[in-house]
């Protein structure tokens, strides 16, 4: 029989899955912080009696991570190592009476949206007045600014609409109010973030106003980067490129999430676009703003694609030269459009070809990065491990791009500021330099 944990109350937040749910686990920390009550993130002690889970639900080893970590915490929580486990999230969202029969250990599953719920089991209360105020989990410097909340795209294999729900915008005084209040704290880089920046406005401005906001953004004091994340590239409003191009704050990068190439395959991923105004779209960025660097994701082995559209996906890469690029095997999800189709390409298929496209994907950044020896870039340095210290430039975002590596026992550079280092050496995904 389990007993009650000798701890004193403390909540552990344990986050998976995206930057967003790092951001609404913030918003949540931030909000218990303010009722007086002591939390922590992922504490590597992980002695907090209380435990929130913030689930990821997008593609199956994210759903199959989840489900382990919610099982791992209900264990512990059978043998009385922690009093309380509860579960939010984009898995709960979308599979909350199949979680609660399942793993019945834990004490409550909460929605996305339902942070007031979540916060009423805590013993806190939701404070409206509290915008802008987040407990970051990320480096000093930088920090995630969440513009709108979900999505209105009807992409087939995609479930973040039943996890989200519609787009969202946040009003541009509020992003301000929110941004003004992390450059008083000493964040130096914004990363902006929601399911789809493109769309951003048009529910509340009736236009596309992503400009605007970047327009105000700017103007904040001790902001010196801005980064575009997750932008459909359908409708995408070209006038963001001139903001890009003559704003030094607005790094010179896009993550915009292409898929696939193969015209039947985008056709039947519902993106609205074909192989020709993809590449099309890919020229007018480069065109606009020449020295752009372009992050893209793929997802390889979704149903109908054969060996001969997936050599017509690999010839892309490889003309194309992303300068960053992720790659993905197809996940058949539930109650998704695509869900109705014939899953028809092998498991082992799909890993494989994962890996070609990341091999050719690999030689890509590999000659890019032997092109930067010998420049200086100002990069920002995120932490130090062991004998090096680790940056970026503003080509590279946080985690899924190069690092920039400095011999913290020849140099010291200095966590969280900007310094001028020239590149000596590189390779596949990792540039070395020295301070200039």
């Amino acid at each position: 029989m389990r007993t009650k944990s000798s701890k004193q109350n403390k909540i552990n937040v344990v986050t998976l899955g995206c930057s967003k749910n790092i951001y609404d686990s913030e918003v949540l920390m931030g909000q218990l912080k303010a009722n007086g009550k002591e939390v922590v993130h992922e504490d590597v002690n992980d002695d907090g009696n209380i435990v929130v889970i913030n689930t990821c639900g997008f593609i199956g080893k994210a759903k199959e991570e989840s489900i382990n970590t919610i099982l791992h915490y209900a264990h512990k929580k059978e043998r009385g190592e922690i009093d309380k486990v509860f579960v939010t999230g984009c898995l709960s969202e979308r599979y909350k009476p199949d979680l609660e029969k399942e793993i019945s250990d834990v004490d409550a599953y909460f929605g996305t949206h339902d942070l007031p719920n979540l916060l009423k089991v805590l013993e806190a209360d939701y404070k409206h007045e509290l915008i802008g105020e987040r407990l970051t989990t990320t480096p000093k410097h930088y920090a995630y600014l969440k513009i709108a909340e979900g999505c209105d795209r009807p992409c087939s294999f995609c479930a973040i609409p039943l996890m989200r729900g519609k787009h969202t915008s946040t009003p541009i005084e509020e992003i301000i109010e929110e941004a003004t209040k992390l450059a008083k704290k000493g964040i130096k880089e914004l990363i902006l973030i929601a399911q789809d920046l493109t769309y951003y406005g048009l529910d509340i401005y009736k236009k596309r106003a992503l400009a605007d906001m970047l327009k105000e953004l700017v103007k904040i004091d001790g902001i010196e980067w801005v980064r575009l994340h997750y932008a459909f590239p359908t409708g995408f409003p070209l006038d963001v490129l001139d903001i890009m191009k003559n704003e030094p704050k607005v790094c010179n990068y896009l993550d915009i999430p292409l898929q696939h190439i193969n015209t039947e395959i985008l056709k039947s991923m519902r993106r609205g676009t074909t192989h020709e105004k993809t590449n099309k779209l890919i020229t007018q960025f480069r065109e606009a703003v020449p020295n752009m660097a372009i992050r893209t994701t793929l997802i390889v082995g979704y149903p109908g694609e054969t060996d001969e559209i997936f050599e017509e996906l690999k010839e892309w890469v490889k003309i194309t030269r992303f300068d960053r690029l992720g790659a993905f095997a197809y996940s058949h999800e539930e109650n998704t459009h695509a869900y109705n189709l014939i899953d028809d390409v092998p498991e082992d298929v799909k890993e494989q070809r994962v890996t070609e496209i990341m091999e050719i994907q690999s030689q890509i950044s590999f000659e890019m990065n032997q092109e930067k020896i010998g420049k200086t870039f100002k990069c920002i340095f995120d932490r130090k491990e062991g004998n090096y210290f680790f940056g970026r430039t503003e080509f590279d975002s946080p985690d899924v791009d190069n690092d920039v590596i400095v011999d913290a026992t020849k140099h010291y550079v200095q966590i969280g500021q900007f310094v001028n280092i020239e590149i000596t050496s590189a390779g596949d995904f990792d540039l070395n330099g020295e301070p200039v």
